[in-house]
């Protein structure tokens, strides 16, 4: 499916449903357009009315699967030179229609959880603090409609700085990949 944003990429799931529960594949190394296998899984909780964003990573790419609740999702494209830079996209994701969504380096990302929440995630690096940046959530240059004005934030993510100081080092496109 088209988000409209050059190599970010959501993937409709395919639910197996019989008299036991059901069964979903999550992810396949075919579906993202990366020469970089996944290293490391994860998974997020988060209560209801937590917002996590804006967040974005120079080398490592994200792959998104929510495995309970819903999610309120922004995108915002950050690299220089890009066919969609500065585009910004939202959309909402929720297990009930089970979707992956895959993320490219310098594509910033963050959700707000609209009930509580359990994301799974995968990346290709190795967590280890160096590829971590953030934008202010609420900063007017991005101007996404968050669909809450006063969300449960973190410590970090009340002192993102704005967009124009985060990008003051550009994040070059095409970003690393390969």
């Amino acid at each position: 499916m088209d988000v409209h944003i050059d190599g970010v990429t959501l993937v409709d799931l395919e639910v197996h449903p019989d008299a036991r529960g059901s069964f979903v594949e999550f992810y396949r190394e075919s579906w993202v357009p990366t020469e970089r296998s996944a290293l490391q899984g994860n998974i997020s909780r988060s209560s209801a009315g937590s917002l996590r964003a804006m967040h974005f990573h120079r080398r490592q790419w994200d792959y998104w699967f929510v495995i309970a609740g819903e999610m309120f999702v922004a995108l915002a494209d950050l690299r220089a030179g890009s066919p969609t830079e500065r585009a910004i996209r939202t959309m909402r994701l929720s297990a009930e229609t089970p979707q992956g969504l895959f993320i490219p380096p310098g594509v910033a990302h963050g959700f707000l959880a609209e009930t509580d929440l359990t994301l799974g995630y995968l990346v290709d690096r190795y967590f280890d603090g160096t590829d971590e940046w953030g934008i202010a959530w609420d900063d007017p240059e991005l101007g996404i409609d968050w669909p809450t004005a006063d969300p449960v934030l973190s410590e970090r993510d009340r002192k993102n700085p704005g967009l124009a100081e985060a990008l003051r080092d550009p994040i070059p496109y095409p970003s690393e990949l390969g």
